[in-house]
Order: C-alpha cells, then sequence, then structure tokens
C-alpha cells in the first residue's frame, strides 16, 4: 500500500475548508462538509492508516455534495480531484455498502457532533 503524503493532503484540505467557508452562500451540507474538513485535519495526523479517513472524506463529499447540489468547480473540484487521489491509496479495503452521508462516522463516541 502507498503512503500517503499527510502535510500536502492537510495543506489540500485547508485550502479546500478556507475555499467553502469563503462562498457567499452556505446551505447547511456545505457547513457539514466544512465540518467534517476540519475534523479530518484534526485526525489525520494521529489515525493508523489516514488513507482510510481520507477516503471516507472523498466519499462523504461526494455524497452530500451531490445530495444538497453543491457544486465543486475550479480550484475546489481540482482540490477535491487530489483528495480523491489520494483516497485511491486506501485499495479495495473501502467502506463496501456504507453509509456515506453519516456525518457521525468521522467523530468518537465522547466527540460533540457539530449540528448544522
Amino acid at each position: 500500500m502507498k503512503k500517503v503524503n499527510i502535510k500536502e493532503t492537510k495543506e489540500v484540505i485547508h485550502e479546500l475548508y478556507n475555499s467553502l467557508m469563503d462562498r457567499p452562500q452556505k446551505p447547511s451540507g456545505l457547513l457539514d462538509i466544512t465540518d467534517v474538513l476540519l475534523q479530518v485535519y484534526k485526525k489525520l495526523d494521529t489515525v493508523r492508516y489516514p488513507e482510510y479517513l481520507i477516503n471516507k472524506l472523498v466519499n462523504y463529499i461526494y455524497s452530500v455534495g451531490f445530495d444538497q447540489k453543491i457544486r465543486f468547480m475550479g480550484r475546489d473540484g481540482e482540490l477535491l480531484r487530489k483528495l480523491a487521489d489520494e483516497s485511491n491509496k486506501a485499495g479495495l479495503n473501502s467502506r463496501y455498502r456504507a453509509d456515506y452521508s453519516a456525518k457521525s462516522q468521522f467523530y468518537n463516541l465522547l466527540e460533540e457532533i457539530p449540528r448544522r
């Protein structure tokens, strides 16, 4: 399995987060995506298999984005594709038939999940 470049991935997550927060309209789905981006950014250094976490993140963003009709054009689309490329390092061990739209998958039992 190929290793994930954590520093570069965190930079991509940071840039995508800032870009999404700069949008004039922030529907609840977009705010949920930014909450999850922040959570993954914080956990990326400490998880055992970061490629699985990135895979869950990308699937979540695509799922919520499709459901909420959030478009990722221009630079946002490029950043999302970079994350998708990193998530491919998870190989065939990604989640099968999972609920990709569940925000709770990124939080531990003792962590508070932001409700928007």
